[in-house]
C-alpha cells in the first residue's frame, strides 16, 4: 500500500442516490425541416445565385444535430443554383492544422459523404482589416474568395467573458472563421476586452467578406434543439444579443448548491470548449465571466474520446487520475492556450492513480465539517444534468425539490 493509499484509506465514500433534474425544455422534432422553415420564413436564399460557390462554416463545438444542420444547409443552397463547399470555423482547435480539424469535423459527424458537399481545410487566411487599436483580423483563404458565405452556430454564454454577444454566430465569424491566427488576434487583449472585440471584429468581417447570413440554434437543457433561426448578416448585430438572452433562459445547471464535491466523469473539447463548462461547475479560467454553484473540489476522472487527448480545461479541476492524465496530447492543450492566452485551463491537478483515490482526496480535502456527510454530485459531464447521482446527506433536500426526481435508494457507490 501506497503512502497515499494510506492517507486516503479512512475517507468514507457515501452513498450514492440517482435523481432525475427536471427542466422546461422545448425542443424541435425535426431538425431538417426547421432548417429550411427558418431559411424561408428569413428569405435569405435568395441571396444565392446560380453558379455561386458558397462557404459554409462549422465549428469544433458538439452542437446538436450537427451534422444535419450542415446538410440541409448545403441541399439549400444546391436548391438555389449554388455550388456549396464546407470549411471548418474553428480557430486554432484541431491543434491549429488543417489535418486537426479536419479530423475533428469528421468526428462530429461532418463527413463529405454525409453533407454531400466537398470540405476545404485550410490554415490560409486573408487580413481584411485592423481595429483601430492595431489588432489585425483574419478571415480563412477559400471562404473570403468565395462568392457567399453562411455560417452555423449554437448561440449560448461564453465560459471566460459577459457581454450583448458571448458564444455564437459573430464569434464564429470573428474567430472560428480567423483560424489559428485570427483567433490569436481576438485573444491578445485577453477576455477582458473580448465583449468589445467580438462584434468591432465581426463587423469589420462583414463588411470586407461576403457573409450573408447565419444559420442560428439555441439548445434546451438536455442538449437538444429548442430554436433554430436565420439571421440576415445585417441584422446580425441587433438580433445575437436577445437570442443569447433567450439562449441563457434555457441553459441547464446544477440544482444543487452548495457542494462540497463534484465528480466529473469526462471532460472534452466535444463538450466544452474549456472541457468541462464553468457556466455548470461556477469554476472559471478568467474572473471576466462568474455564475453557478459554490464547488468546493472537483475531480475529473476521464477526458472523452473525441477530444483526441485535448485535455483543456482539466486545469480547472482539483484532482483527476492517471487514466486521464495518461490520455493527455500536451501540444493539442497547449496549442489552445498558446493561442487564447488562457494557460490556468492546461495546468495539471492532482494525479491520483484511480478514480476512487480521486473522489476520496477530493473528499478529504473539501473542508466539510463532517465528511461523512459531505454534499457530493457526480455528473456525466457538463452537457449532459439530467440524470445525475448525489450523495445520501442530500436526499432530502432533493426530496424536496419539485425539479427533482428521486430515481433510486440509497445505494453504496459502483466502481469509480
Amino acid at each position: 500500500m501506497t503512502i497515499i493509499e494510506q492517507l486516503l484509506e479512512d475517507i468514507p465514500l457515501p452513498r450514492m442516490v440517482k435523481v432525475r433534474q427536471k427542466f422546461d425544455a422545448p425542443e424541435i422534432q425535426d431538425v431538417a425541416g426547421a432548417v429550411h422553415q427558418a431559411l424561408q420564413e428569413a428569405g435569405v436564399m435568395s441571396r444565392v445565385a446560380a453558379g455561386d460557390r458558397v462557404a459554409i462554416a462549422v465549428g469544433s463545438r458538439g452542437v446538436a444535430d450537427i451534422p444535419v444542420l450542415a446538410r440541409e444547409m448545403v441541399s439549400a443552397v444546391k436548391a438555389a443554383g449554388g455550388e456549396p463547399f464546407v470549411v471548418p470555423a474553428m480557430g486554432s482547435h484541431g491543434g491549429a492544422t488543417a489535418e486537426g480539424q479536419l479530423d475533428v469535423l469528421e468526428q462530429l459527424g461532418v463527413t463529405e459523404a454525409f453533407i454531400g458537399a466537398p470540405i476545404v481545410a485550410s490554415m490560409e487566411v486573408v487580413e481584411v482589416g485592423r481595429l483601430p487599436n492595431g489588432l489585425p483580423i483574419y478571415t480563412d483563404k477559400h471562404a473570403y474568395e468565395a462568392d457567399k458565405i453562411i455560417v452555423i452556430n449554437r448561440i449560448k454564454p461564453h465560459t471566460a467573458f459577459r457581454g450583448p454577444v458571448e458564444s455564437g454566430l459573430m464569434k464564429m465569424i470573428t474567430i472560428g472563421l480567423g483560424k489559428q491566427k485570427g483567433a490569436e488576434a481576438a485573444h491578445a487583449y485577453s477576455f477582458k476586452y473580448m465583449a468589445e472585440h467580438v462584434p468591432e471584429m465581426a463587423k469589420v468581417v462583414l463588411a470586407k467578406a461576403p457573409v450573408i447570413f447565419g444559420l442560428g440554434t439555441l439548445e434546451n437543457a438536455y442538449d437538444r434543439p429548442a430554436k433554430i433561426v436565420a439571421v440576415p448578416a445585417e441584422k446580425l448585430e441587433e438580433t445575437e444579443p436577445q437570442l443569447l438572452l433567450e439562449a441563457k433562459a434555457l441553459m441547464p445547471k446544477l440544482l444543487f448548491d452548495p457542494i462540497d464535491v463534484l465528480v466529473v466523469d469526462e471532460i472534452g473539447k466535444d463538450i466544452s470548449g474549456d472541457g468541462m463548462d464553468p457556466n455548470i461547475t461556477g469554476r472559471y479560467a478568467t474572473p471576466y465571466a462568474s455564475g453557478g454553484p459554490e464547488v468546493v473540489r472537483i475531480a475529473v476522472l476521464s477526458l472523452t474520446d473525441k477530444t483526441h487527448g485535448n485535455a483543456n480545461g482539466l486545469g480547472m479541476a482539483d484532482m483527476t487520475t492517471r487514466k486521464a492524465f495518461d490520455a493527455i496530447e500536451w501540444e493539442k492543450g497547449y496549442a489552445n492556450a498558446l493561442t487564447s492566452t488562457v494557460i490556468d485551463v492546461i495546468k495539471v491537478p492532482m494525479v491520483l492513480e484511480t478514480a476512487e483515490l480521486a473522489v476520496k482526496a477530493a473528499i478529504k480535502t473539501c473542508n466539510a465539517k463532517d465528511i461523512s456527510k459531505a454534499r457530493l454530485v457526480r455528473i456525466p459531464n457538463t452537457l449532459h444534468l439530467k440524470e445525475i447521482w448525489i450523495s445520501e446527506s442530500l436526499l432530502p433536500e432533493a426530496m424536496a425539490n419539485e425539479q427533482i426526481e428521486v430515481l433510486s435508494e440509497p445505494v453504496a457507490p459502483a466502481a469509480w
